[in-house]
Parts: structure tokens; C-alpha cells; sequence
């Protein structure tokens, strides 16, 4: 028996009934299995997608606040670990695959954009004639075709399983549109269902952080908002937190932020349970055929939640700093895409050749798409300062 097979049998030895197993993974149906000696499939899943260019870029990407405005907001690549965090301490709780977990984790924002939202969503306006331009479809897009590391294919010939979890992660921002090969099955794995629930819990509590740190938003507004939750998460700071009125903005909102977790990780396992009990979930596809998701937090706290980001969307992503900062992003986006568009020669030397080779117009600004949507925040606005300043000069390394 080799590592792999060793560690396999450890899964199955280990894991819940209806987690999902290495061994009975559907495969890798886009370029065929590449079993590992070492490794079990979503272990490479997960590496794979580490070392990816596309993972790199994310630490010089927008989360809420642009990068060029600080050093110590959270960036895309911060995000992203905080959402495998939360989804491994749940999938541990449930007795989940801790693996594929982290692979979808990792690869749920590979698609998004410079500029975070306002960049994704300029460019749904620039493509909406042409097909549009959705993040969990462009990430699906990233790993099949985009990344270049593989001399016998594109993209990283990840697992079904994983790849289904990033077709099919939904959250407030992610309602994609639900593939052809995506389909086969009412509701995703419950890994899946994880990440869709670690995603909301990470920006919400951190965004929350950030916005007291930056002062766009006080402890007196948390404080007098009147939500159910965040009450109750006030009351347990301060009968757990000696003094805790008398601490400053930072760390009422540290500990704020931690309490908030915790209440909402413990909501999520307590439905969560109660729900794989009352579905009778015992397999893989008892959990699949439900027409309604096993991983879920009560209806009560959801209610509470979502209104809590509300008051973010209004208070925070609205405040007149933050619709500025996206409308330098709007304006980098727009501006790039007209130019390249009109001149493609400026395109780097990989992406021109798939403009030349393309078919059609509406292929043809895909391939833009693409080349955009894969900057950072950083080479968008060097890129744009290169082409649009007279006395900007022209040394520039353009990335393929």
C-alpha cells in the first residue's frame, strides 16, 4: 500500500458516511485521472490551485477597500484564507472531506477582477451583449483554460468535485448560472455547501473589522443597530471580556469579530447537524438528491445575517470614500477595455495570439476579458498610467 492509498483508506476509515471520499471521487473528466502516489486527488486539487498564478495574484486584489489606499486591509488572497478557515473548522465538525474543502476555498475568487465587485460588475455591463462576465464562472474558466502550466493541456485538470464547487458556490454576490455538466445533481456536495457558507461568514465579520479600523464605521453604530444577533454577540463580550465598554475601537472590534464567528460557526454546525438527522443523510447522494441545502444556519440567524449585511451595503460599501475608490476602478476598466479593444496589438504576445486565432467578435472580447479580469489592482492602474499619461514612459513588463 503506498502513501496514497494509505491515506485513502484513512479517509474512508475516518470520515463521515456521506463525506465525500478520495477514492470515489467522479475523476478528472476534462483530461483524464493522473493518480499520485503521494497525494490523494483533492490534496493535488488543493496544490494545484496554491501554486497557480492566478492564487498569487489575489494578495494585489481588491476585497472592499482598494489596495493603493492602505497596507493593512484585507486584500482577495486574506479573504480567501479566512473562507478556508472557516470552511476546514466545519468541515471538521461534520466529519467532512477538510481537502476538497480547502481546494474550493482557494479557487471560489480566482476569477474575480481588479477592483473587487465594481470591477466585475463594469465588465458584465461591457460584456453583456457577449455572454457577460460572472466571477464563479470566469474562476470555472481559470482553472480549465486559463492557467498555463501543463505541457499536455491548459488549465489544471482539476476534479469534478472541486470544480463543481466552484460552478456552484452562491452567496449574496454568486448566483451563477448552473452549467450543463453541473446539473446531474440537485444540490452539490456538502464540501461544496461549506464553502457557500464560510464565504458569507468570512467578508461579513471581517469587512465589519476593516470598516471599524478605517473609521467608516464606530462602535457606537454596531452598538445602537438594534440586530438580534449583534446584540447577542455584545452581551457575550461583555460578560466574557472584563472591561470590554472601556477597550478602544480595535479591540472592542477584534473581539467583536471573534465572538460574531464563533456565535455563527456554532449556529451553522447546530442546524447543520440537525439537518443531515432530520434529511437522514447517511451517503454521498442522499445529500446530493435533497432539494434544499444540508449546510445552512437557522432561518432566524439567516434573517439577522443578512440584514447585518444590509447595514454593511448601506453604512460601509456605500460610504461616498468606497463609491469613489470603485469608480477610479469603473473608469481603469472601461478605459482599458476601449483601447484594447480598438488596438489589440497592444495585448501581450499569448493573449494576441488568441485574439487573432479568434473566431468572432464576441471571442474576440472574451480574450480582453480574460486579460483584464486576471490583473491586479496594481498592473490595471500602472497599465492604464502607461497608456494615458503623455509623459509616462513606455518601460513596461507586460504579463502573459
Amino acid at each position: 500500500m503506498n502513501p496514497r492509498e494509505r491515506l485513502e483508506e484513512i479517509e474512508k476509515n475516518s470520515l463521515a458516511s456521506y463525506a465525500t471520499k478520495s477514492s470515489q471521487s467522479i475523476g478528472r473528466t476534462l483530461h483524464g485521472d493522473e493518480p499520485d502516489d503521494y497525494r490523494v486527488c483533492f490534496q493535488r486539487d488543493r496544490d494545484r490551485i496554491l501554486y497557480s498564478k492566478a492564487f498569487k495574484d489575489l494578495q494585489y486584489k481588491t476585497q472592499v477597500f482598494l489596495i493603493s489606499e492602505g497596507d493593512f486591509y484585507r486584500t482577495r488572497l486574506t479573504h480567501t484564507l479566512e473562507v478556508a478557515q472557516h470552511a476546514r473548522t466545519l468541515a471538521r465538525a461534520f466529519g467532512l472531506n477538510e481537502d476538497l474543502c480547502e481546494a474550493i476555498s482557494y479557487a471560489h475568487d480566482l476569477g474575480h477582477t481588479p477592483f473587487g465587485h465594481a470591477g466585475e460588475e463594469t465588465l458584465n455591463e461591457i460584456m453583456k451583449d457577449d455572454g457577460g462576465f460572472e466571477h464563479n464562472l470566469q474562476s470555472l474558466r481559470v482553472v480549465d483554460i486559463l492557467e498555463k502550466r501543463y505541457q499536455d493541456y491548459d488549465g489544471l485538470n482539476l476534479c469534478y468535485e472541486t470544480r463543481e464547487g466552484i460552478a456552484r458556490h452562491e452567496s449574496v454576490y454568486d448566483n451563477p448560472e448552473i452549467l450543463g455538466e453541473f446539473k446531474q445533481f440537485p444540490m452539490p456536495s456538502l464540501e461544496s455547501q461549506v464553502v457557500n457558507i464560510a464565504d458569507p461568514l468570512a467578508y461579513c465579520a471581517h469587512d465589519i473589522e476593516d470598516a471599524l479600523n478605517a473609521g467608516y464605521l464606530s462602535m457606537q453604530e454596531i452598538k445602537v443597530l438594534g440586530n438580534p444577533l449583534v446584540d447577542r454577540v455584545l452581551t457575550t463580550c461583555r460578560g466574557r471580556y472584563l472591561g470590554f465598554e472601556d477597550l478602544d475601537t480595535t479591540k472592542q472590534a477584534r473581539l467583536l469579530v471573534r465572538t460574531l464567528i464563533e456565535e455563527t460557526n456554532i449556529a451553522a454546525i447546530e442546524k447543520t447537524l440537525e439537518n443531515l438527522t432530520n434529511y437522514k443523510i447517511e451517503s454521498v447522494h442522499d445529500a446530493r438528491k435533497t432539494d434544499a441545502a444540508i449546510v445552512a444556519v437557522p432561518i432566524k440567524d439567516l434573517e439577522d445575517f443578512r440584514k447585518l449585511q444590509q447595514f454593511l451595503m448601506e453604512n460601509v460599501y456605500k460610504k461616498p470614500q468606497v463609491c469613489i475608490m470603485n469608480e477610479k476602478g469603473r473608469l481603469i476598466i472601461q478605459r482599458l477595455f476601449e483601447h484594447l479593444e480598438k488596438g489589440p496589438e497592444m495585448l501581450p504576445k499569448s493573449f494576441k495570439t488568441d485574439h487573432e486565432t479568434a473566431q468572432n467578435r464576441k471571442d474576440k472580447r472574451r480574450v480582453i476579458a480574460d486579460y483584464i479580469s486576471g490583473m491586479t489592482d496594481r498592473y490595471a492602474m500602472d497599465l492604464y498610467q502607461m497608456m494615458f499619461e503623455p509623459y509616462e514612459k513606455v518601460m513596461f513588463e507586460f504579463r502573459e
